[in-house]
């Protein structure tokens, strides 16, 4: 069984960086495609940063040169770290995988940063 448990978010000020982690059991995350989703109170969920199994990234408009998504194999952990926060990026950050198995998620992790 897959499952995904994020952690790392907080309360910071506009300007500063969280790095957020998601552990991960049942699946390798060097074999699957990895997406951290956010959701902003009043907004759909929306895809935010994506590692596929090959290495390679894609990123929202709104966080291209912020962001930075990044995996740890041998840890199984895969990591979002957010730079030069806005307070437009408050919300709950989830992570997600598509498996044989199914469509998994984290319960999240909330984000708030204020002004």
């Amino acid at each position: 069984q897959v499952r995904l448990v994020e952690s790392g978010g907080g309360l910071v000020q506009a300007g500063d960086s969280l790095r957020l982690s998601c552990a991960a059991s049942g699946i390798p995350v060097g074999r699957t495609t990895m997406d951290w989703y956010r959701q902003i109170p009043g907004k759909e969920r929306e895809l935010v940063a994506r590692i596929s199994s090959d290495g390679a990234t894609e990123y929202a408009d709104s966080v291209r040169g912020r962001f930075t998504i990044s995996r740890n194999r041998p840890r199984n952990i895969v990591f979002l770290e957010m730079n030069s926060l806005k307070v437009e990026d408050t919300g709950v950050y989830f992570c997600n995988t598509i498996t044989r198995s199914g469509n998994f998620w984290g319960p999240g992790t909330q984000v708030t940063v204020s002004s």
